[in-house]
């Protein structure tokens, strides 16, 4: 645990302001309240000025909470025998990680790539999918988040994030989320190699795909021989109750991207979990796609543990998931005037304000009262929570009511 004295929160705005940007120095400022992180356990962290906050947000990166005991044994135990790898040699961890992936989706995907970020999962399968395929279209869905780096960012359709950087990868296509005939009006036109899609859109406000729209996309790719790519990097590992969104609905796909919980939330690391047909590029010619950091030992020696406690809690996720659906609801019935909707799955909920005004007081509110969420980018109007799947039923009451009570005060001053 860190020296609450040592962490010294005015320099670090000075520092972030100087070498990264004013305006993180500002909204930092603002999200701690003046302080900045100085520590952190289970559910909470510790700020510089000694308060304690509830984290229900991390972007989804923190669903074993903070410092978890097993994972960090896990880290301690890859510190001591081989943090890192010499690339040239074999390192034993990232193939015992492949493995335990691999039996954790019953074998239905046997290849996987291991990155450090989400984008890196993204991107390893934007490019497989185009050199197995021969072809350059890929579809994407409008309100799609894939990440920033230019090749996920051609699947990504926010023109915030997009702006100044035209032309990205040519040939990409964004369909309509509640058309089932979408993709099969693109396949008239175009050889597709892939589809992508996140079966819950969360930068997106937490917009839970239609599974019968999506059974009819991947049957349609399928019958034209293109790639299915299920980007679960926020919503998989029992973050919205499933191992695997796309897998538990049966839709057959040719892959599944994980990452943020995927460490434990404690190391970086993410992962392409694949087929045979859609790694044949990286089967045929390994060097093909090649990163330093891919496969590293001390973030792909945390995943079997990860795994393995995440589904120790499976359980609890279910109870959670319930308590949320239940106190959201109350919360809309209440709040009616400001609450336009509340909406989720597992521990994955977006709540929509009749304005970016209204949203923004609420963010106010619940810095000041210490609950940590996570806005949406995408969507300025919707606040998501994000609970961890170690969250006690108190931390949920207490959760639930600091959330009411900065809505009641918002919708107050509107």
């Amino acid at each position: 645990m860190s020296d609450l004295g040592s962490v010294d929160a005015k320099e670090t705005f000075r520092r972030v302001k100087r070498h990264f940007s004013p305006a993180l120095s500002v909204a930092g400022k603002f999200s701690g309240q003046g302080a900045v992180e100085a520590s952190s356990d289970g559910c909470r962290v510790t700020l510089s000025d000694g308060r304690s906050v509830l984290d229900f947000g991390s972007y989804a990166v923190a669903l074993l909470g903070h410092r978890n005991p097993a994972v960090l044994d896990a880290v301690r135990a890859q510190l001591d025998v081989m943090p890192a790898s010499t690339r040239t040699v074999q390192s034993a961890a990232a193939p015992l990680a492949a493995e335990k992936l691999t039996e954790y989706f019953s074998g239905a995907l046997n290849r996987v790539y291991f990155g450090c970020g989400g984008a890196d999962a993204v991107e390893v399968a934007l490019k497989l999918a185009r050199m197995a395929t021969g072809r350059t279209t890929v579809v994407a869905v409008e309100g799609a988040f894939h990440g920033k780096t230019l090749g996920a960012l051609s699947l990504t359709h926010n023109e915030r994030f997009r702006a100044g950087l035209e032309s990205l990868l040519h040939s990409v296509v964004h369909i309509d989320p509640d058309d089932p005939r979408a993709m099969a009006r693109v396949i008239a036109e175009q050889d597709v190699a892939a589809l992508f899609f996140e079966p819950v859109q969360a930068e997106n406000g937490v917009r839970l795909l239609d599974e019968d729209v999506l059974a009819s996309w991947c049957r349609d790719a399928q019958e034209h021989g293109a790639f299915v790519i299920s980007d679960e990097i926020q919503v998989g590992l029992r973050r919205c109750g499933a191992k695997s969104v796309a897998l538990e609905a049966g839709l057959p796909v040719d892959a599944v991207l994980l990452g943020k919980p995927l460490g434990g939330g404690v190391v970086p690391v993410s992962a392409a979990v694949g087929n045979d047909r859609l790694f044949e590029p990286l089967l045929s010619d390994p060097m093909r796609h090649t990163a330093t950091f891919s496969g590293h030992p001390l973030g792909t020696g945390v995943i079997p543990t990860a795994l393995a406690t995440i589904e120790q809690h499976a359980a609890d996720g279910e109870r959670i998931a319930a308590a949320m659906a239940a106190g959201l609801a109350e919360i809309r019935e209440q709040q009616g005037d400001v609450v336009v909707e509340t909406r989720g799955r597992g521990l994955l909920w977006g709540i929509d304000f009749t304005t970016a005004e209204v949203s923004g007081n609420v963010l106010a509110g619940l810095a000041q009262s210490g609950l940590v969420v996570s806005p949406c980018i995408s969507r300025p109007t919707t606040v998501r929570l994000l609970p961890p799947i170690v969250a006690t039923d108190e931390d949920v009451k207490e959760a639930l009511s600091l959330l009411s009570g900065a809505i009641a005060q918002a919708a107050a001053s509107s």
